[in-house]
């Protein structure tokens, strides 16, 4: 009798391990995808790209609920944003040549984008968000999106755009020839 429960406790180990290594290993998804790709529109760029500055921002969002745990969600944002001056804005009447000198009117620099890198940000944490988990991180990029627009405006990217566009013209311009060289903004 205690060899026979011996062989049954000995196949019951090995049914369990069998079972966790094809629940584990055995049950392997596959992805398929199809795609039907088609080009929606094209445009004509004239954005001379001058400045990117890399932002990082840790944040802590909370989603507070009456009847369910506070869940919250920490997130290591990495977002991009870049100064350009739009060179399609540029008209005739914006260089003045007069011999050897170069007067040009540069349109006002903006900001081109402000997007964030979702592949280097990172979902550091998660607490009782349970089926909640991909619409509280979604609310805290959203959130995050709007905090880094704000600190760009308050940035000095408009400045270095503008110190960085005077930097790229005068040696272009140098080389054409001219020894007089004023670059300004509208």
């Amino acid at each position: 009798m205690m060899n026979f429960l011996k062989i049954v406790l000995f196949i019951a180990i090995l049914a369990v391990i069998g079972w966790f290594l094809l629940a584990r290993y055995g049950n392997r998804q596959t992805s398929e995808s199809k795609h039907q790709m088609l080009i929606e529109r094209i445009e004509a760029m004239g954005k001379l790209e001058l400045v990117k500055y890399r932002f990082s921002d840790v944040l802590e969002h909370k989603n507070v609920s009456a009847y369910l745990p506070d869940a919250s969600v920490l997130l290591i944002i990495k977002a991009d944003a870049v100064g350009c001056v739009d060179l399609t804005k540029l008209s005739p009447q914006d260089i003045e040549v007069i011999d050897d000198s170069v007067s040009i009117r540069l349109p006002d620099p903006e900001i081109c984008y402000v997007k964030i890198d979702h592949e280097a940000s990172k979902v550091y944490d998660t607490k009782m968000a349970f089926f909640r988990e991909a619409t509280l991180v979604d609310e805290a990029f959203k959130s995050a999106e709007k905090e880094i627009y704000k600190e760009v405006r308050n940035s000095d990217i408009l400045r270095q755009t503008s110190a960085n566009a005077i930097h790229v013209f005068k040696p272009l311009l140098e080389g054409l020839g001219f020894s007089k060289i004023n670059v300004h903004f509208k």
